[in-house]
């Protein structure tokens, strides 16, 4: 008999919830019987929503508060002021053994901040890291981290990420031996910042070496050249963002200029099925979801400004993460690699 799963929700988090946090609980729970969902948040937003759909009943319990953290909150005022938050009681019941994983669209800072507090980092992790996936030419995904929680990196940072974002490839992705490239300004070894050359360094000299292809560019990115990126916050997040909006653009070219003439309509027509494959394979929305690799416990970050069907997806991939057991997988990975690790 396959295992209840139980997923927090952070219902005030994100710009459009909770109704995207209702409905995008509904897409998952029609495809998988087997999730219980834990919604955290304003009873008197949060309910209604709830009795709308069916596919819920008896299968959701609702923890009503009515704090929550904003965008603009910085992490430390969000760690002194929202321990009743929707976000922070989320986290707690991941710590307590009431939940497997917690999903929340919020304050990227705050929940970082919060889950590094209350669910402690992996042993020899110094820095949790935000990863996530992106699709490639070669019709797979490309594994990126950092994506914007760790600003500055020295070379023992990037190290940990190579070997995360390793793990998390094997077991996210199910590719058997992962190729990790760290982004860098050229394929060239005197090019890039000390602490970039020392994490090749680093790598080589573990036991992930044959796994590393070396440094790569930002358009190895889309190519698929490697299945891990591996770089600091600050760059991840920009390239991020740079990816999504370029997806976007084209998306919006491409609607534009089938939409106008009568011949365009036509070959729109005569060609929908596969465009259709074409905005699917680059809609943002199906690769929302990035965790917070490296700490003890699933934690899921989804984009604030997603609807509920990138929320859904966010959701997807907590389950897959809790069914795998990223975490068993990480700390034998971390184990392997040579790096210090003790059992907590």
């Amino acid at each position: 008999m396959t295992k209840k799963i139980t997923i927090a929700l952070d219902c005030m988090g994100g710009d459009k919830s909770p109704d995207i946090v209702v409905k995008g609980a509904c897409q998952v729970a029609k495809e998988n019987k087997n999730i219980h969902f834990i919604f955290y948040g304003d009873l008197d937003l949060v309910n209604p929503l709830l009795e709308k759909y069916s596919i819920l009943k008896d299968r959701y319990s609702l923890i009503h508060t009515t704090e929550n953290i904003s965008s603009e909150d910085k992490p430390s005022v969000a760690l002194r002021r929202g321990t009743k938050s929707s976000m922070r009681l989320a986290i707690n019941s991941v710590k307590d053994g009431q939940s497997d994983a917690i999903v929340s669209a919020g304050n990227t800072g705050a929940l970082m901040a919060m889950s590094k507090i209350v669910l402690r980092p992996l042993a020899a992790v110094d820095r949790p890291a935000i990863v996530t996936y992106v699709p490639n030419q070669k019709q797979t995904a490309t594994v990126m981290l950092d994506m914007g929680a760790n600003i500055d990196c020295n070379s023992e940072v990037l190290y940990q990420f190579a070997v995360m974002g390793h793990a998390f490839a094997k077991t996210v992705l199910k590719i058997e031996n992962p190729k990790i490239g760290l982004l860098n300004v050229g394929s060239e070894d005197l090019k890039g910042s000390d602490a970039v050359k020392n994490a090749a360094a680093l790598i080589r000299e573990s036991d992930i070496a044959d796994s590393f292809y070396g440094y790569v560019e930002g358009d190895d990115i889309a190519k698929g050249t490697v299945d891990v990126v591996v770089t600091d916050g600050f760059t991840g997040n920009i390239t991020l963002k740079a990816i999504e909006g370029t997806a976007k653009m084209i998306s919006s070219y491409l609607k534009e200029g089938l939409g106008g003439s009568l011949l365009a309509k036509i070959g729109y027509l005569l060609s929908s099925t596969s465009l259709k494959r074409v905005f699917k394979r680059i809609d943002p929305r199906l690769y929302n979801g990035a965790m917070l690799v490296g700490l003890n416990g699933v934690v899921v970050k989804s984009h604030g400004s997603t609807d509920a069907t990138g929320f859904a997806n966010a959701i997807k991939v907590a389950i897959s993460l809790v069914k795998d057991k990223i975490n068993d997988t990480i700390i034998r990975e971390v184990k392997s690699s040579g790096l210090d690790i003790e059992e907590e």
